[in-house]
């Protein structure tokens, strides 16, 4: 592996350190705007308070998120044209599609219903407006799905001819770009992650609140009319969060293993790296934990369990998994060049995969133990009372010496995982970009041969400086913003629950804080 500064090298660092951040926000605006959307609809339907507080808490989260997700996205499409010219070129007759709708389409739903949302809280009635979050909502899946399409030609090239003249990749079927398995499954994944991203984020700021009033409560201290209200609020989300976290988490893990046999059968090396299987085996171990040799292409110690590997492949516990020598030599005899030269940073590979793994089954068994721990009738729901008696307060039982100790460990546990899916998200998309290598387009174009000409090292770490100082401001403005609201809670003023505008007449002259 060449690790000297080149242009290439320097133009990798900068897109995946640009990606990397910008997929922070994308998972948790494709939820979020969902999560909206679906309390706005139960305050429609049933006139609940709880719920519009609800839903302007989060959406207030939300706008936040998707301000900084556009600026962020916006980035990387300039650096297509400064650092990776050669691989636009080359790509561009297929891409110009997905995108184009990606822009015309999901982006104007976004852009358009969004501002309707916002500014209409007061003007629109209550089921347009909530039809106007639903279409945002709309709208980020859509989006994400396009450009996932986008990726997932990269990953598996299909509908496509080339160019006798120029070599170049011409589109012939746009319907087998937007609906091959690689897009459907990666879509499903993706889909389900950023669902569990969403809910263990809603699971985190609700654990910070109740906890704050559980402690308030110890001490004794009186709990007023929008304390209550706020906790009544936050019970509800914390509820709302878990069950989204469990069932996404389960979804998350099923698309994944769906996942997993696509890219056995599309990019063998990629799975073969991900679980250091150096030779071909049958059936073929899975690697729990793995000390790799690099130079002799083997592995010094490993924990393995005998067959999950193939069955993961397969489904079944008999079949033969191709191992990395054995790829290598083959794609090697294939396109040209040593068999070192298609070997992925295993390392990378190797531990970004089960990083992914982990972190996010974490998450997923957080959420499921949450909903056990906080179902109705049982001791950890007692430490919480508001005047909406949801769940009834019992004493302590049999659980009295746990109690205290489970109570805490639960509410520092959810407001931990809150940042799980986050870093399970970022292992995922270095495993998956970094897995392909050496090619940028697989099959069809290397990353070496995907870089600007004209761009030099020099030009390259100037701009890498000056991305990675904004995207650290840009951080630190979300990051103060995010924690500014989130500690604030949702406002429980006296609102009317059935037009969600202002019961006294002086609060709608009041600054707009947020359209709020």
């Amino acid at each position: 592996m060449n690790l000297a500064l080149a242009p290439e090298t320097v133009a990798r660092w900068q897109f995946g350190i640009t990606t990397v951040y910008h997929f922070l926000f994308v998972p948790l605006t494709i939820s979020l705007a969902a999560l909206t959307a679906a309390l706005e609809t139960a305050w429609v339907r049933t006139g609940k308070a709880k719920y519009l507080h609800a839903t302007k808490f989060w959406g207030k989260l939300f706008l936040i998120n998707i301000a900084l997700g556009v600026v962020t996205g916006i980035v990387q499409e300039f650096q297509f044209g400064m650092n990776w010219s050669d691989y636009s070129r080359f790509v561009g007759d297929i891409f110009g599609a997905p995108l184009a709708f990606e822009a015309l389409i999901a982006f104007f739903l976004e852009s358009t219903f969004i501002g309707l949302w916002i500014f209409g809280w007061d003007k629109l009635p209550k089921k347009v407006h909530c039809a106007c979050i639903w279409l945002v909502s709309l709208g980020t899946v859509l989006s994400s799905y396009f450009i996932l399409a986008a990726n997932a030609w990269m990953q598996h090239p299909i509908g496509y001819t080339l160019d006798k003249a120029t070599g170049r990749p011409q589109l012939t079927d746009f319907w087998a770009v937007l609906t091959q398995q690689t897009v459907l499954v990666n879509a499903w994944h993706t889909l389900s992650a950023s669902f569990l991203t969403g809910g263990a984020f809603v699971v985190g700021i609700s654990c910070y609140h109740l906890w704050k009033t559980k402690r308030a409560q110890d001490r004794g201290e009186e709990t007023g009319p929008a304390r209550r209200a706020r906790t009544v609020v936050m019970r509800t989300s914390l509820r709302l969060g878990l069950a989204l976290a469990a069932v996404a988490g389960l979804a998350t893990a099923v698309s994944g293993d769906s996942l997993g046999q696509v890219m056995f059968e599309q990019q063998p090396m990629k799975m073969a790296a991900a679980e250091a299987l150096w030779d071909t085996q049958a059936p073929a171990p899975f690697s729990a934990f793995a000390v790799g040799n690099l130079d002799e292409g083997r592995n010094d110690l490993a924990v393995e369990v005998p067959g999950l590997l193939s069955f993961l492949a397969h489904h079944n516990f008999s079949d033969a998994v191709p191992g990395i020598n054995d790829v290598a030599r083959r794609e090697a005899a294939r396109f040209g060049g040593d068999p070192a030269d298609y070997i992925p940073n295993i390392f990378m590979t190797f531990w970004g995969f089960r990083l992914m793994i982990t972190f996010g089954m974490v998450s997923c068994g957080a959420g499921v133990a949450g909903l056990w721990l906080t179902r109705k009738k049982r001791w950890l729901a007692t430490g919480l009372r508001t005047a909406e008696d949801e769940v009834p307060r019992l004493a302590l039982t049999k659980h009295h010496e746990l109690g205290p100790f489970l109570v805490k460990w639960f509410w520092h546990v959810g407001i931990l995982t809150m940042g799980f899916p986050l870093i399970s998200n970022s292992f995922g998309w270095i495993f998956t970009e970094m897995g392909r290598q050496p090619w940028v387009v697989n099959g069809l174009m290397k990353t070496a041969d995907a870089v600007s000409p004209g761009v030099s090292t020099a030009s390259a770490v100037t701009s890498l400086t000056v991305f990675t100082l904004l995207y650290a401001a840009l951080a630190f403005v979300e990051v103060r913003l995010m924690v500014r609201y989130a500690k604030a809670g949702p406002g429980t003023d006296a609102t009317s629950a059935q037009d969600g505008s202002p019961s006294r007449p002086e609060i709608a002259d009041r600054p707009l804080t947020l359209t709020y």
